[in-house]
């Protein structure tokens, strides 16, 4: 059977190509609003050879003339103006935020010890800020802090309180105090405070200090190498004509912006300072090396010589190991020379490596979040900043079994030695600075209370010792600054001295609040159903004269805390359980 092509009628010719038109049109109108060209006006490439015999074609003009007619193209010219309107215009995607590279280091919290098998807790002190500062940061931020963000200690310390200075010739005071746990009413807290002895800023032994700045790429942002030029500038004009400063600046590489220049000269040192910008790769490690160098060629024999780093820590050429970083620091402090931390920044900010740098270099570590922070630090505090009062400063505590059963200490995790390192005075540990003050809180569940530990079947009971108006034996070593052996002091702490919560003074009981409220952002493991409703009721009460404001400031801290556990319960960037935000 032989195949015949179907026979097109005219009618349905015209109609195949007025559906050919409608849709020519669609696919330009299409290509127009997204950018492209119409085939239509597409011209074709031009060439110098002879065109081609045209082939026989239909006479399109005439053909299109007649398509235009129709209705279906009719009706697209109709709709096509509001066809355009309509879409919508090209979409372009925000890129993806950074990723967040702050680094902190575990914290394993200390536990509950029975007194029976470990009557004996060591510790060093410790006088660093930048864990409350760098909280801030967050919370201001919308964010609660990952829990290893939060040392509580270093909240503690953040705040002075009102401790009385030595009257006996000592360079430090040590207070204790006992009132009942808010959290754990039938439980105690001990509070070990120290006042370090205060020197007048214009009384101060004179000065060798060397900016070692971060000038890294990294450091392009507001709130890094902006925010730390305006920190210095407070500094600088705190200084006196007997104090020496030098500025070393690390990118990629490293160099001395300021040669050794006296304080007295503060338009040379501003404008050092105002002629830093961010570039580059971050060699911290030669930066440290270099800026230590040059500490040791203005070295001030019975002198203040010190390095104050400035970064976000972000180390990425030379020595970039952590434990590296840490052992050169140690090796260098030996020379006379320590070394404080500023950080700076948010997003690659390497706190872990902040905060051990600093320990290890016999210096503090504080966070700065904003200019406030910056003179408080580097102005308001200048003298506990640079002046050492005592080094190695160690505290043991004894407690007595016939009145005490277990007890905990609240925060100072990475603080902690063991009980030989006490009189050992090869082990390092923390210096105290002009008028600092340091406190330490210990929950103490007592004889004849319920414990958190059962008893041991097979142990038997220890016989109780005679002193039973006893709770703990405090004792205390120190090294005066040009001294390598130590000295000891000692308190007791009596069972009579317990106080109850409201006739505690505001001090302590601010204090008790602020551990709680660390505790609470930590998980609050140790304070069962207390949280930031309580934690900002006690100290509310406790606000006392505030005369620098940071404690209504905590109060805005507590509040916002609350507000973003109670909308946030689950999150997962450090969020606390829901029962912290009652």
């Amino acid at each position: 059977m032989q195949l015949r092509a179907p026979v097109v009628s005219t009618v349905d010719a015209r109609r195949i190509r007025a559906a050919a038109a409608c849709c020519a049109a669609a696919l330009a109108l299409a290509l127009s609003a997204c950018g492209g060209h119409s085939p239509s006006l597409t011209q074709a490439p031009q060439s110098d050879s002879p065109a081609p015999a045209p082939a026989p074609v239909w006479d399109r003009a005439a053909e299109a003339a007649k398509a235009a007619n129709s209705t279906p193209a009719a009706e697209m010219r109709a709709i096509a103006p509001h066809a355009a309107q309509a879409m919508s215009p090209p979409y372009h995607l925000r890129p993806p935020p950074a990723a967040d590279r702050e680094r902190y280091g575990q914290i394993e919290e200390n536990g509950v010890k029975l007194v029976a098998q470990a009557p004996v807790s060591t510790f060093s002190i410790d006088v660093d800020t930048g864990s409350y500062s760098n909280m801030r940061r967050l919370l201001n931020a919308g964010r609660l802090p990952p829990a290893d963000a939060v040392r509580v200690e270093e909240l503690l310390n953040y705040f002075p309180y009102d401790y009385a200075q030595p009257a006996d010739g000592r360079p430090f005071a040590v207070h204790t105090a006992l009132a009942p746990a808010p959290w754990h009413p039938s439980n105690v807290l001990l509070r070990i405070g120290i006042k370090g002895k205060d020197i007048a800023s214009g009384a101060l032994p004179p000065a060798n200090l060397v900016f070692l700045v971060d000038v890294s790429g990294s450091m392009d942002s507001p709130d890094k190498l902006p925010l730390l030029k305006s920190s210095l500038k407070l500094l600088v004009n705190k200084l006196r004509a007997q104090d020496r400063i030098t500025l070393v600046t690390y990118a990629g590489g490293t160099r001395v912006a300021l040669p050794p220049t006296p304080g007295s000269d503060k338009a040379a040192i501003s404008a050092a300072i105002d002629q830093l910008v961010a570039g580059g790769s971050t060699a911290g490690a030669s930066g440290i090396a270099l800026a230590y160098q040059a500490a040791q060629q203005s070295f001030i024999a019975d002198g203040i010589n010190r390095v104050l780093l400035a970064t976000d820590g972000d180390f990425n050429v030379g020595v970039t190991d952590f434990r590296q970083l840490k052992g050169m620091v140690e090796e260098k402090r030996k020379s006379g020379v320590s070394l404080s931390t500023l950080g700076f920044g948010t997003g690659n900010y390497n706190e872990q490596l902040m905060e051990q740098l600093a320990d290890a270099g016999d210096g503090a570590y504080s966070y700065i979040d904003n200019l406030m922070e910056g003179n408080k630090v580097l102005a308001s505090e200048i003298s506990s900043t640079l002046a050492t009062i005592a080094r190695d400063v160690k505290i043991q505590v004894e407690f007595n079994p016939a009145t005490v059963k277990e007890y905990r200490l609240i925060g100072y995790e990475n603080r902690m030695l063991a009980r030989e390192d006490f009189n050992n005075d090869k082990v390092d540990a923390g210096d105290i600075g002009a008028g600092h003050t340091v406190t330490a809180l210990y929950e103490l569940t007592l004889a004849g209370q319920p414990g958190l530990v059962d008893p041991l079947r097979y142990q038997p009971a220890t016989p109780a010792p005679a002193r039973d108006g006893e709770l703990a034996h405090v004792k205390l070593r120190y090294k005066l600054p040009a001294a390598s052996t130590s000295q000891l002091m000692d308190v007791t702490v009596a069972r009579q001295a317990i106080r109850t919560l409201a006739q505690g003074d505001d001090d302590f009981r601010f204090a008790a609040a602020v551990a709680g409220f660390g505790q609470a952002l930590r998980g609050g493991k140790h304070t069962g159903s207390w949280g930031y409703a309580e934690a900002h009721a006690l100290a509310q009460a406790a606000r006392g004269p505030d005369r620098f404001g940071y404690r209504g400031e905590f109060l805005k801290l507590v509040d916002l805390a609350q507000s973003l556990a109670t909308s946030k319960p689950a999150d997962a960037g450090g969020a606390v359980p829901e029962r912290a935000a009652r």
